[in-house]
């Protein structure tokens, strides 16, 4: 994809750095997606990579970083880092930024929309949350919903999962959408595992599905709030 930058950075947190990579659009963006991984791997997962490229491509800068450790607060309080850096960075003065993450990375961006939306700053720079593979519950365990935040959060929200995922039923996901106060979509990838994998289907293909669903829902929103 031409006319797309990749720069890394090393953000402070605590006594030590988060790694992290802008991709950075041709023309000055006005609005950025932060994104994180789940909770394996990092942020040079092929999803992610690609998701960035894309939509880096179409005009959104994209921070992608890694934080490892699987304990929510520790992700929650890294992201959350990573939000303030990019609204104090100088180099890309935004009008607002989207949360995104993976799996448990989607849980972590919710954990940090709740807390910001409850805090007495909240400012709008915030403007949507973005879950692929969201982790409902635990697999075989649905009796316990991890719901407790999305059903706090206001902004608009995203849902991309697969229907064969088994860390999140589809009707549970649909009964916890439907109590949602937040303006929300879901997308099924129809056969799609918790890896987004789907039986007869390349990688990359389930990939630009995703991709033009999560592109087509930031355009759909960044201009609902500018009319």
């Amino acid at each position: 994809m031409s006319g797309q930058a990749e720069v890394k950075v090393k953000i402070p947190f605590g006594n030590k750095y988060l790694d992290a990579i802008f991709s950075v659009p041709e023309n000055k963006p006005t609005y950025g997606v932060i994104l994180t991984h789940g909770a394996g791997g990092d942020m040079n997962f092929p999803h992610l990579v690609t998701l960035a490229a894309c939509l880096a491509s179409h005009g959104v800068l994209c921070l992608r970083f890694t934080c490892k450790g699987l304990n929510i607060a520790y992700r929650a309080k890294a992201f959350k880092t990573v939000v303030e850096y990019l609204k104090l960075y100088d180099d890309y003065k935004l009008l607002g930024v989207f949360l995104a993450g993976r799996s448990m990375g989607s849980r972590a961006a919710a954990s940090v929309i709740r807390q910001l939306s409850q805090d007495d700053d909240d400012d709008d720079f915030i403007q949507g949350l973005v879950c692929l593979s969201y982790p409902l519950h635990r697999p075989k365990l649905q009796s316990k919903l991890r719901d407790e935040d999305l059903l706090f959060i206001r902004c608009p929200v995203l849902f991309i999962s697969g229907s064969a995922d088994e860390m999140c039923e589809k009707q549970l996901l649909e009964d916890v959408a439907s109590k949602m106060k937040a303006p929300k979509k879901i997308h099924w990838v129809d056969k799609a595992n918790h890896g987004m994998v789907v039986k007869g289907r390349t990688t990359d293909d389930v990939m630009e599905e995703i991709n033009a669903q999560v592109f087509s829902w930031l355009r759909d929103n960044i201009k609902l709030q500018h009319k």
